[in-house]
């Protein structure tokens, strides 16, 4: 089986991230991929289980791996300690997409040259941070166009040219 793409996306908080995830997957599920998304979640002390389910109460007793099963989805809870999880083991679990995002994982990624970025800015300030900071930039996006400022990085308006930024991804699948 091949190994997916990996394309990361990152920005600012509230930058448009999500938003582009979004379009990305819209356009490209539609031309038939199969994407896997992995999100960064930095507040330390989040959980997507909620105190005093029963899932909690399986993790409260010790259960490291707990699986939910429900009508329309499987969701599995893995107790660990993310700040030393590889991200090679975070892409273990997409096996059999075609196409990975990570959302933010910006200090894992920035300068890592195999996985491509994917920059969302809000500030002009942010571009030429973004170009420092991140090795190799396949386009800039987000609510602050860059087409002035550096013409040999493409930007997409992924509101109005979803399809564009889809284009810019299927280069590197293919």
């Amino acid at each position: 089986m091949k190994k997916p793409v990996v394309i990361a996306v990152v920005g600012s908080k509230s930058s448009g991230k999500t938003t582009t995830i979004e379009a990305l997957t819209r356009e490209l599920t539609k031309r038939g991929y199969k994407i896997a998304v992995a999100k960064h979640i930095p507040e330390p002390d989040f959980t997507i289980d909620k105190a005093g389910k029963d899932t909690w109460r399986f993790a409260q007793s010790g259960a490291k791996t707990i699986i939910s099963v429900a009508s329309n989805e499987i969701a599995t809870i893995e107790k660990v300690k993310a700040k030393n999880f590889p991200l090679k083991e975070i892409l273990q679990k997409c096996k059999g997409h075609d196409i990975v995002f990570l959302e933010g994982f910006r200090k894992f990624i920035s300068r890592k040259k195999d996985i491509p970025k994917i920059v969302v800015v809000r500030a002009a300030k942010e571009i030429s941070d973004a170009a420092k900071s991140f090795k190799p930039i396949l386009a800039f996006t987000g609510p602050c166009s860059t087409e002035n400022l550096n013409p040999k990085i493409p930007y997409v308006n992924v509101l109005k040219n979803p399809e564009k930024i889809a284009d810019i991804v299927e280069k590197v699948v293919l």
